[in-house]
């Protein structure tokens, strides 16, 4: 029940102590804004990283091969480990079951890409249709890659945006052709990317398009899978890396490199990184959290204080109203009331001008790792249930002294 009478007491106590009042408070703002700018930041933190886990696929297996480094079965070191079209096949046949797409690459780094009078250099990758979902690409125009280009060898070709706007300009790609050293090339898509300018800076031809005009043979670059996804992230996590190292092995032993040739054979797992990063995301915010809260606690501590201090001031009237009948549960009302109400009002103030900061200033702060750092509504809410517990934990202990005082010792002090 609403109690004028409480109220108007809190609000008169609270006047005869206006500094004491307001340095209480403003310590236990100060507590609640740092604890919203930390969170807001980690959220920022784990927002960029997630951004740069969406430029590919999250659940990603790619295969790179270099120089073997060690002798093997009679080989020397120092030998280049090609891929071929067999080596994409064979583990594409042993690992099909729990592959969602997969994708074989025969990459040109720097290709000349020449329409009409405009031309640059742009990476040329020869791909497989599955490669739109495993490089994350949206088909802004066009098409992708099909597989009737890949049956026919048919000179098509798929460009970035960012390629679009250097040779294009405004006009319209669609069916116009362009030259990639010199051999025509009919543009049937534009693709963008998470990526931005650097991925959109190549073009997609079909594979096997590219190893003929380019004289590949069976050759390829690279390969790279995504991995059917377990309910369970851990579970995922533990079936992507078996087959991770399934794969470096039997790429090993297809093309005879050391087992321990870390070299020869890379690997790439992005699903055990995004664990990685996620776990230190999850230990970042954790620290956030303990900071927070500490500071909030010295807030807290100082509510504490001044509870104790007006319960000091105030023996004598308690004792009187004890004397008058007053149970030690009204005692106690009054007292944790008076406490809530600073540790809250205090608070709510930190927490607005805390998610106020953060919307004015986070759609600005845009880096590769923080991006549009905010506190949800759930998290919100949280902090206001910490404002509350925090409260009556600052005025349990003046309110459990004032319960006990005795009338006659209170009517006794000075």
């Amino acid at each position: 029940m609403f109690d004028l009478e409480r109220w108007q007491e809190i609000f008169e106590t609270l006047r005869k102590n206006k500094l004491r009042t307001f340095l209480t408070g403003l310590s236990v703002a100060s507590g609640i804004f740092i604890l919203v700018i930390l969170l807001g930041f980690s959220k920022g933190i784990e927002n960029g990283v997630k951004s740069q886990f969406e430029q590919d696929a999250t659940n990603r297996i790619s295969v790179w091969t270099g120089v073997t480094t060690k002798g093997y079965k009679g080989l020397n070191p120092g030998r280049y480990v090609q891929l071929k079209n067999s080596s994409f096949e064979s583990v594409e046949r042993k690992y099909d079951d729990y592959f969602e797409y997969r994708s074989k690459d025969y990459m040109i780094w720097g290709g000349t890409v020449t329409y009409k009078n405009e031309s640059g250099n742009y990476r040329i990758r020869g791909t497989l249709p599955d490669n739109q979902f495993i490089e994350n690409a949206d088909i802004g125009y066009g098409r992708f890659v099909s597989q009737l280009d890949l049956a026919d060898k048919k000179k098509v070709a798929v460009i970035g945006n960012k390629m679009k706007k250097d040779l294009f300009k405004e006009e319209d790609p669609i069916d116009k052709n362009i030259q990639i050293f010199g051999v025509n090339f009919k543009v049937v898509g534009v693709f963008y990317d998470p990526g931005g300018d650097r991925e959109e800076s190549q073009v997609y031809i079909p594979v096997t398009t590219a190893q003929q005009v380019f004289n590949a043979g069976d050759n390829i670059r690279n390969m790279s899978f995504t991995v059917n996804m377990a309910d369970n992230f851990d579970e995922a996590v533990a079936q992507s890396t078996a087959i991770a190292q399934g794969i470096e092995t039997q790429i090993k032993e297809l093309h005879t490199v050391a087992p321990d040739d870390q070299s020869a054979v890379r690997v790439n797992n992005t699903l055990e990184e995004a664990q990685k990063i996620y776990s230190l995301i999850a230990t970042i915010q954790a620290v956030f959290w303990f900071v927070g809260i500490g500071t909030i606690i010295a807030g807290i501590v100082g509510v504490g204080n001044i509870m104790l201090i007006i319960v000091k001031e105030r023996t004598k009237e308690i004792g009187i109203r004890k004397a008058l009948g007053a149970l030690p549960m009204s005692i106690v009302g009054m007292i944790l009331q008076e406490a809530v109400f600073v540790t809250i009002f205090a608070g709510l103030f930190g927490l607005i001008f805390g998610l106020g900061l953060l919307e004015l200033v986070g759609p600005q702060i845009d880096s590769d790792f923080i991006k549009y750092p905010q506190v949800d509504f759930n998290i919100a809410l949280t902090t206001v249930f910490i404002l509350v517990i925090a409260g009556a934990f600052a005025g349990f202990i003046p309110a459990y002294r004032a319960a006990k005082i005795k009338p006659i010792v209170a009517l006794r002090d000075e």
